[in-house]
């Protein structure tokens, strides 16, 4: 019985060091990884989940809603990107990310393979900033925000990745939505901690997706709607 192959060291393609931190993109075989301060972030080898992430928002929002505007927290890889770009129902197409390396690896590097035809789409747009203040600043709506930033609610890249699942950052992104809007946000476990506090928030249809992993506990996709108030009380 032949011995199963051994795993094949990861290669590094870039380091940078960036606004918050180094960041380095990896080849490992034939796939792509991205490490943000020695933290394994995401690759190219699967892509589900961050698929769903797109898909489970799309599917939650209510009927008939014409072109809905999306909102993608985190490049990453861009298999969020290129999964809204192949769907023609979605309108507005944005992606806010923070690291001006990542950016510069879809538009100019390895990842432009996967993400060109997606950045080529009329209806999109990347944003280069922190997801964090663009979502407490922006004077615009969206009718889906799928977040995929971190590791999940309780396992966060940076420390100020926090204010996003606390509850001043949850009311931010309730603000951000139009009403019957959905939040999506992507973890690599559940968190029940967190469900609460989306329903502390005023959230409604609090829910998990889950995507099974070969091992480990599966990660999952936290959904959130935003309520329709009665006339007159819309924040």
């Amino acid at each position: 019985m032949p011995l199963p192959a051994e795993p094949q060291a990861p290669v590094t393609v870039d380091r940078r060091d960036g606004p918050y931190g180094e960041v380095a993109l990896r080849r490992r075989g034939e796939h792509f990884e991205i490490i943000a301060n020695g933290c394994f972030l995401m690759d190219t080898c699967d892509g589900r989940s961050e698929r769903l992430l797109v898909d489970a928002a799309l599917d939650a929002l209510p009927d008939g809603r014409p072109e809905p505007a999306v909102l993608i927290g985190g490049l990453g890889v861009g298999f969020s990107l290129v999964r809204a770009a192949g769907e023609p129902r979605w309108g507005r197409i944005t992606v806010v990310e923070r690291e001006p390396a990542v950016i510069d690896w879809h538009r100019n590097g390895p990842l432009s393979a996967m993400s060109a035809a997606a950045l080529a789409d009329p209806r999109c747009e990347i944003v280069e900033a922190d997801l964090v203040t663009h979502i407490g600043s922006a004077d615009r709506r969206y009718d889906a925000l799928c977040l995929d930033i971190d590791n999940g609610p309780e396992w966060t890249v940076t420390e100020g990745n926090d204010n996003l699942y606390r509850p001043a950052g949850l009311a931010a992104c309730r603000a951000r939505l139009t009403p019957g809007g959905v939040l999506a946000v992507w973890s690599a476990q559940p968190s029940a901690a967190f469900g609460t506090a989306l329903l502390e928030t005023g959230f409604t249809d609090v829910r998990t997706r889950e995507v099974p992993v070969e091992r480990g506990v599966p990660d999952v996709v936290h959904l959130a709607i935003r309520p329709v108030e009665p006339p007159g009380r819309q924040a």
